[in-house]
């Protein structure tokens, strides 16, 4: 059944999983949960419910990646997802899973150890510091979910996209309210007009990915520090 689901998203962006993605897939579960028994990575503690909301999930932005090898930075990784599974699907991209909170960074380097994804860099430091430093306007494909509201997520991932790359940000039913909010920063930033693509999963509520496509270079003022930032979304 939970293979059958991941083969039909996998499908969707004309990609088949091999036997090998699979076990890679299971064992990233067996080392989140584990893990999650010692430190909060996830609110989900049940493995079937994880196998769609945390693997299916990330399954669903596969159809708006790049066709050909990329870079790829998933911003505020946490647990790994969906930075780690798209690694696993993408071996031609480049990845980078950036997470400011040092012990959930330890986690994701010792999965991309245990996985053996040579493909796949941990950067322990905040989108802030990551926007103003050697990964700035460098990435292709910026993706972020479940990080912050969408006018403070613009704001930590467009910077670190280059001109003619994409932001995907991955939401839920808030996206009606927050996106509205955030059409000013997204155009400072350097975005074009947002695309919001509904997502279909079993069993999960309403989900969505906003695709934002980098038309400009973003101003050196941004991202801002934040001690200046004090909370405050750019207006």
């Amino acid at each position: 059944m939970m293979i059958e689901l991941w083969n039909q998203l996998a499908a969707k962006a004309d990609v088949t999983l091999s036997p090998g993605q699979h076990d890679q897939f299971s064992r990233y579960i067996d080392l989140l949960l584990e893990a999650n028994q010692r430190m909060n990575l996830t609110r989900i503690a049940d493995r079937a419910a994880a196998e769609v909301q945390h693997v299916g999930d990330a399954l669903t932005a596969l159809p708006f990646l790049p066709t050909e090898g990329f870079r790829l930075v998933d911003v505020g990784s946490g647990g790994g997802v969906p930075g780690i599974i798209l690694a696993i699907v993408r071996a031609d991209a480049k990845v980078v899973l950036l997470e400011a909170t040092k012990k959930k960074a330890v986690f994701l380097q010792e999965v991309v150890t245990a996985l053996g994804l040579a493909n796949v860099k941990v950067v322990a430091e905040r989108a802030e510091a990551a926007g103003r430093g050697e990964l700035r306007e460098s990435r292709d494909v910026a993706v972020a979910r479940a990080v912050g509201a969408m006018d403070f997520l613009v704001e930590w991932c467009l910077p670190l996209v280059k001109k003619g790359g994409r932001m995907l940000a991955m939401k839920g039913a808030r996206i009606v309210d927050e996106l509205p909010t955030a059409k000013k920063a997204i155009r400072m930033l350097g975005g074009g007009e947002a695309i919001v693509h509904p997502v279909e999963l079993p069993g999960t509520e309403h989900r969505v990915i906003v695709e934002i496509k980098k038309v400009g270079r973003t101003d050196l003022r941004y991202p801002r520090d934040p001690t200046v930032a004090k909370g405050k979304a750019i207006s």
